[in-house]
Protein backbone atom coordinates (compact mmCIF):
# COMPACT_ATOMS: atom_id res chain seq x y z
CA UNK A 1 0.00 0.00 0.00
CA UNK A 2 1.43 3.06 -0.93
CA UNK A 3 1.47 6.22 1.39
CA UNK A 4 -1.12 7.94 -0.56
CA UNK A 5 -3.64 4.94 -0.32
CA UNK A 6 -2.59 4.55 3.35
CA UNK A 7 -3.37 8.34 3.58
CA UNK A 8 -6.87 8.00 2.07
CA UNK A 9 -7.84 5.08 4.21
CA UNK A 10 -6.60 6.76 7.63
CA UNK A 11 -8.94 9.56 6.21
CA UNK A 12 -12.06 7.40 6.02
CA UNK A 13 -11.54 6.12 9.48
CA UNK A 14 -10.92 9.08 11.39
CA UNK A 15 -14.39 10.75 9.99
CA UNK A 16 -15.76 6.95 11.16
CA UNK A 17 -13.87 7.64 14.35
CA UNK A 18 -14.70 11.09 14.80
CA UNK A 19 -11.38 12.20 15.41
CA UNK A 20 -10.88 15.66 14.42
CA UNK A 21 -7.32 16.81 15.16
CA UNK A 22 -6.03 13.54 12.49
CA UNK A 23 -8.68 13.99 10.06
CA UNK A 24 -7.72 18.01 9.49
CA UNK A 25 -4.12 16.96 9.63
CA UNK A 26 -4.41 14.19 6.56
CA UNK A 27 -6.72 16.75 4.65
CA UNK A 28 -3.88 19.31 4.65
CA UNK A 29 -1.49 16.85 3.75
CA UNK A 30 -3.65 15.68 0.70
CA UNK A 31 -4.44 19.12 -0.32
CA UNK A 32 -0.29 19.79 -0.61
CA UNK A 33 0.30 16.02 -2.13
CA UNK A 34 -2.85 17.97 -4.51
CA UNK A 35 -1.48 20.99 -4.93
CA UNK A 36 2.01 19.93 -5.63
CA UNK A 37 0.63 17.94 -8.79
CA UNK A 38 -1.26 19.78 -10.05
CA UNK A 39 1.08 22.35 -10.39
CA UNK A 40 4.18 20.32 -11.11
CA UNK A 41 1.76 17.69 -13.46
CA UNK A 42 3.71 14.77 -12.19
CA UNK A 43 2.44 11.98 -9.79
CA UNK A 44 4.27 11.97 -6.06
CA UNK A 45 5.42 8.60 -5.20
CA UNK A 46 6.28 8.05 -1.45
CA UNK A 47 9.31 9.83 -1.44
CA UNK A 48 7.64 13.08 -2.63
CA UNK A 49 4.92 12.35 -0.16
CA UNK A 50 7.42 11.88 2.37
CA UNK A 51 8.82 15.24 1.72
CA UNK A 52 5.49 17.07 1.81
CA UNK A 53 5.26 15.94 5.53
CA UNK A 54 8.21 16.66 6.17
CA UNK A 55 7.95 20.44 5.15
CA UNK A 56 4.32 20.21 7.16
CA UNK A 57 6.22 18.96 10.40
CA UNK A 58 8.65 21.18 10.50
CA UNK A 59 5.89 24.06 9.77
CA UNK A 60 4.12 22.90 12.96
CA UNK A 61 7.26 22.37 14.93
CA UNK A 62 7.90 25.95 14.13
CA UNK A 63 5.01 27.50 15.33
CA UNK A 64 4.68 25.47 18.34
CA UNK A 65 8.10 27.88 19.20
CA UNK A 66 6.29 30.80 18.58
CA UNK A 67 2.95 29.74 20.31
CA UNK A 68 5.33 28.73 23.47
CA UNK A 69 6.70 32.37 23.35
CA UNK A 70 3.44 33.87 23.39
CA UNK A 71 2.29 31.55 25.92
CA UNK A 72 -0.48 29.79 24.04
CA UNK A 73 -1.52 26.56 25.67
CA UNK A 74 -4.78 26.25 23.82
CA UNK A 75 -2.71 26.38 20.04
CA UNK A 76 0.30 24.54 21.78
CA UNK A 77 -1.85 21.75 22.65
CA UNK A 78 -3.46 21.44 19.16
CA UNK A 79 0.03 21.92 17.49
CA UNK A 80 1.80 19.06 19.39
CA UNK A 81 -1.47 16.64 18.62
CA UNK A 82 -0.89 17.48 15.29
CA UNK A 83 3.17 17.51 15.06
CA UNK A 84 2.05 13.31 16.53
CA UNK A 85 0.08 12.72 13.48
CA UNK A 86 2.57 13.88 10.81
CA UNK A 87 5.12 11.88 12.43
CA UNK A 88 3.19 8.63 12.40
CA UNK A 89 3.53 9.00 8.65
CA UNK A 90 7.53 9.32 8.28
CA UNK A 91 9.96 6.74 8.48
CA UNK A 92 11.38 5.91 11.60
CA UNK A 93 13.84 8.92 12.43
CA UNK A 94 17.81 8.49 12.80
CA UNK A 95 19.17 8.36 16.27
CA UNK A 96 21.71 11.64 17.20
CA UNK A 97 24.64 8.37 17.24
CA UNK A 98 23.69 7.03 13.39
CA UNK A 99 22.94 10.95 12.35
CA UNK A 100 27.22 11.49 13.63
CA UNK A 101 27.73 8.59 11.77
CA UNK A 102 26.33 9.50 8.33
CA UNK A 103 27.44 13.33 8.52
CA UNK A 104 31.30 12.28 9.62
CA UNK A 105 31.06 9.32 6.70
CA UNK A 106 29.82 11.89 4.28
CA UNK A 107 32.53 14.33 5.34
CA UNK A 108 35.50 11.91 4.58
CA UNK A 109 33.72 11.47 1.54
CA UNK A 110 33.26 14.60 0.14
CA UNK A 111 37.09 15.44 1.61
CA UNK A 112 35.53 18.23 3.10
CA UNK A 113 37.83 20.16 5.19
CA UNK A 114 36.81 23.98 6.23
CA UNK A 115 32.91 25.47 6.30
CA UNK A 116 33.28 27.01 2.50
CA UNK A 117 32.33 22.58 1.78
CA UNK A 118 29.33 22.97 3.60
CA UNK A 119 26.86 23.23 0.78
CA UNK A 120 28.26 19.63 -0.81
CA UNK A 121 28.00 17.76 2.42
CA UNK A 122 24.80 18.64 2.84
CA UNK A 123 23.72 17.89 -0.38
CA UNK A 124 25.21 14.69 -0.40
CA UNK A 125 24.07 14.13 2.99
CA UNK A 126 20.19 15.40 1.82
CA UNK A 127 19.47 11.68 -0.08
CA UNK A 128 20.68 9.66 3.05
CA UNK A 129 18.40 11.02 5.37
CA UNK A 130 15.47 12.25 3.57
CA UNK A 131 12.68 12.37 5.87
CA UNK A 132 14.23 10.88 8.71
CA UNK A 133 16.36 13.84 9.61
CA UNK A 134 15.86 17.12 10.66
CA UNK A 135 17.77 19.64 8.66
CA UNK A 136 18.91 21.98 11.44
CA UNK A 137 19.81 18.89 13.59
CA UNK A 138 22.17 17.94 10.34
CA UNK A 139 23.54 21.41 9.84
CA UNK A 140 24.59 21.35 13.54
CA UNK A 141 26.42 17.91 13.21
CA UNK A 142 28.55 19.21 9.95
CA UNK A 143 29.38 22.29 12.00
CA UNK A 144 30.17 20.15 14.79
CA UNK A 145 32.67 17.75 12.77
CA UNK A 146 34.35 20.15 10.32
Amino acid sequence: MSLKEKLQEDLKSSMKNKDTVRKSVITLIRAAIKQYEVDNRQELGDEGVIDIISKQLKQRKDSLVEFEKAGREDLIEETKSEIQVLEEYLPQQLSEDELEQIVIQTIAEVGATSMKDMGKIMSTIKPKTAGRADGRKINELVKKNL
